[in-house]
């Protein structure tokens, strides 16, 4: 039997790959985000317009994969923002939106998800976090701080799910390749972002049974990852 996995900002640049990854693997894949998917996508069951920052839209999702699709073998939180912006600059409101894309998704999904993933064997949650959280240079405050607090949820799930077969590890990209951060940094040497499909096979292979062994884990990825 395929397994059932939920991919969160499912229509952006890194959710595409991720996705394309899952399905190449043979899974079948409840595609999740804010916005409408562009296109159907045989193998998919899309969730178009989910505000995962509000934990009841999260368990009605939930109920809605479950119905349609079945208990979740994995859950992969991807759905998340950005912000650049000087600390002396910043406002309550940027730092509120920055926990409520980054922190809040993540932990709605998963609280969403857990009572099923907790009876299913070998379940995986994988979660992306940033490298710039752990070191953050000027201007990424408020984004670090986001991201750390992903961090944190990972390591302490990972802690609570020890006497189960239910894993649960970060995966930290550092600059990934996509039209926008190309726009963003003109002058950047784009061979050193970080491809989507260099993250995706992390993720496939976190996901499969060989990764049994590691939970916890917060891993880079720094490598342009072209070939």
């Amino acid at each position: 039997m395929p397994r059932i996995t939920i991919v969160t900002g499912a229509f952006g640049i890194l959710g595409d790959a991720v996705c394309a990854a899952l399905l190449a693997n043979g899974d079948r894949v409840a595609r999740v985000d804010y916005a409408q998917p562009r296109s159907a996508l045989e193998g998919c069951v899309d969730f178009g317009g989910v505000d995962l920052t509000d934990a009841d839209c999260a368990i009605r999702t939930m109920e809605a994969i479950v119905d349609r699709m079945g208990p979740p073998d994995i859950l992969v939180n991807v759905a998340g923002g950005f912000t650049w912006e000087m600390l002396a600059d910043s406002t309550v409101e940027s730092w509120f939106r920055m926990f409520s894309m980054n922190a809040m998704t993540c932990l709605n999904m998963t609280k969403a998800a857990l009572p099923l993933l907790r009876t299913r064997p070998n379940a995986r949650i994988i979660n992306i976090g940033s490298m710039s959280a752990t070191s953050a240079g000027a201007g990424m405050a408020t984004y670090a701080a986001s991201k750390t607090a992903v961090h944190k949820i990972t390591e302490a799930l990972a802690a609570e799910l020890a006497d189960t077969s239910c894993t649960v590890n970060a995966v930290l990209p550092t600059i990934i390749d996509t039209p926008t951060n190309r726009a963003d940094m003109p002058d950047a040497d784009f061979s050193k972002f970080v491809q989507p499909a260099a993250i995706a096979d992390l993720i496939l292979f976190l996901a499969s049974p060989a990764s049994r062994g590691i939970s916890g884990a917060l891993i880079p990825v720094s490598r342009g990852g072209t070939e």
